[in-house]
């Protein structure tokens, strides 16, 4: 990992140092899920002293950016401040306000992608979508239809709105979750044909520059989703 010793005058150690770890966390040189350098080799490697270190790890625990296992090490836990923080405030919301904002975003996504989305775009989409309509369990299924509306909003041409987009990912999941708590993949694969189907339509509007089109059809596969959800949530109980 690069890192170099702080020169900025007027700003504490603890926030240029906490500044390098953040920039290196947003660019995937430290990937979520990896063991930052201990604090003894940040310490030599910073020329710091061993406070500044530990109070810059200490803030970016406390924002959510990092997670400290006593006896282990301090891990990456999320690639932005970002996520953590509108984790937290979902989760302290109605179920409804979810779904609304999650439609708002398809919604937004799909027209600004047929405006805006380029050859690449389109074929990251279908990639995407061939491995989701393809897929023969459940994991692979919900990894790649998250991946396909990435890669819609990604096409969106906003910046902002695509990482507000991936930083609600325990959001998304839960909401695009069409995963089966009980039944077969038979049964499974059958319930969200009419998915495919749709996801399809997407596609196909955006690629046409149809914007109106796509934000009607993107609107009501989160409705959708979200029936096919509750249908299995009854189906558990």
């Amino acid at each position: 990992m690069s890192m170099s010793s702080p020169v900025t005058k007027n700003v504490p150690l603890s926030t240029q140092i906490a500044d390098q770890l953040r920039e290196r966390i947003a660019s995937g040189e430290l990937p979520v899920g990896s063991r930052l350098p201990t604090e003894a080799e940040l310490v030599e490697t910073l020329g710091v002293s061993r406070n500044s270190v530990r109070e810059a790890t200490r803030s970016l625990v406390h924002s959510g950016l990092l997670v400290s296992r006593a006896g282990d090490g301090t891990y990456v836990r999320a690639q932005s401040e970002l996520g953590p923080a509108l984790q937290r405030r979902a989760e302290r919301g109605r179920t409804d306000d979810v779904i609304e904002v999650r439609s708002m975003f398809e919604r937004f996504g799909a027209g600004a992608a047929a405006l805006h989305a380029t050859d690449d775009d389109i074929a990251a989409m279908r990639a995407a979508l061939i491995r989701r309509n393809e897929a023969q369990d459940a994991v692979e299924h919900v990894a790649s239809d998250l991946q396909f509306h990435r890669a819609v909003m990604d096409a969106s041409g906003n910046a902002l709105a695509a990482e507000l987009y991936r930083n609600l990912h325990d959001i998304e999941a839960h909401l695009l979750r069409v995963t089966p708590t009980g039944g077969d993949l038979t049964d499974f694969l059958s319930r969200i044909r009419s998915l495919n189907a749709a996801h399809d339509r997407l596609l196909e509007a955006i690629e046409a520059h149809d914007p109106e089109t796509a934000e009607r059809i993107a609107g009501d596969l989160v409705a959708e989703a979200h029936a096919l959800d509750a249908i299995e949530g009854e189906d558990a109980r």
